[in-house]
């Protein structure tokens, strides 16, 4: 809890820096998350998201997120995977003047315990971000400038997010509904990836439905910050996340096959 009143007050103090312009997008994000397990400890996640602002009248992003994850102990697992985004230009002012496209490769560590019935969980992401740079073209003829992706940078960035999660109704000794409260900060790593120390920051609360133990529903208020590259303008972005969860093994089928 104390670093999450750290965070929200770091975020807070930033946000108020002069010099910025402010942007205020309203939010609709549909999320998807499904992880298979190969063994007992090996397990694959796919994860994507289609993002809209405007309560869900423009495009703001899409994205796409693959990996292979492994479990060490009950409260360590490791992960490394792919992202790849489509950012779109939105908002007013818009922080892109063209579709923006970027690919990550990261490695995770996932740290979970648990203290009664409160479950902690502490994720660390290295993000090696290959940003496409957009540069304008004017027509001679007509005078009209358009943007095309000339070449990608590279920046890193790291995020970290406290999750807490806590049953609020349960069947048969089995949590059917929870809540769900948080925080999330992205770092900029070093001065090429960006003018500011926070890229992002999100401030997360909601709840959680499971369905049965392979289906889980979650919706989430997500309040969202983002200050762009040279820190000239920032994002305060109320949000909805809907998410769709599912966990399947294959595990369980390999063991009864052998037999």
């Amino acid at each position: 809890m104390k670093k999450i009143i750290f965070f929200i007050s770091l975020n807070s103090i930033l946000w108020v820096c002069k010099g910025q312009t402010v942007s205020h997008n309203n939010n609709l994000w549909l999320h998807y998350l499904g992880k298979t397990m190969l063994g007992k400890k090996l397990s694959v996640t796919l994860e994507g998201s289609m993002r809209y602002t405007d309560w869900g009248n423009q495009k703001q992003q899409w994205f796409i997120r693959p990996s292979v994850d492994y479990k060490f102990n009950k409260h360590f697992t490791g992960s490394i995977g792919y992202t790849h985004y489509t950012t779109y230009s939105y908002g007013n002012p818009a922080m892109f003047k063209t579709q923006i496209p970027e690919d990550h490769f990261w490695l995770q560590g996932t740290f979970s315990h648990q203290t009664g019935q409160l479950k902690i969980s502490n994720r660390l992401r290295d993000e090696n971000r290959l940003v496409g740079i957009p540069v304008s073209v004017t027509d001679s003829a007509s005078g009209q400038t358009t943007y095309k992706i000339d070449h990608y940078q590279y920046r890193n960035r790291f995020r970290y997010m406290l999750l807490l999660t806590y049953p609020i109704l349960k069947k048969e000794n089995e949590t059917v509904l929870f809540a769900v409260l948080g925080d999330e900060a992205f770092l900029n790593i070093g001065k090429v990836s960006g003018a500011t120390l926070f890229n992002q920051n999100r401030i997360i609360a909601g709840f959680g439905y499971n369905i049965n133990k392979k289906n889980q529903v979650q919706l989430n208020y997500i309040h969202q910050n983002i200050w762009n590259y040279t820190n000239t303008i920032v994002e305060n972005n109320p949000s909805i996340r809907l998410s769709y969860i599912n966990n399947f093994s294959l595990a369980k089928k390999q063991d009864a096959a052998k037999k």
